[in-house]
């Protein structure tokens, strides 16, 4: 998973320039990480599926969504076409609370 690293040293990116910025680890040992240049309305996403741990790279168009959706975007993996859905970190699900004894 270094193609958006690739990508970045050859911009000469800075944090500055990312509109959209994302690193998550997933479920059952998945990855995935985003990333969209400002003025620029593609995405460009790396990911490690956790159904079949599949890796890959792909672009896509990036939507803005609203700010009342939990899912920011999804993908679905190339080899076995398991949808991996990215939530917003804000307002996602909450942590389950561990029960006292």
């Amino acid at each position: 998973m270094d193609v958006i690293d690739k990508i970045i040293a050859e911009k000469k990116l800075k944090a500055a320039d990312a509109g959209y910025h994302t690193i998550r680890v997933l479920e059952n040992g998945g990855k995935i990480r985003a990333l969209v240049v400002k003025g620029d309305n593609t995405m460009h996403v790396e990911y490690t599926c956790p159904s079949c741990k599949h890796s890959a790279y792909k672009k896509q168009p990036y939507v803005l969504v609203s700010k009342a959706a939990r899912v920011r975007f999804s993908v679905k993996c190339d080899k076995c076409g398991f949808e991996i859905k990215v939530e917003k970190l804000k307002g996602g699900k909450k942590p389950k609370k561990k029960e006292e004894p």
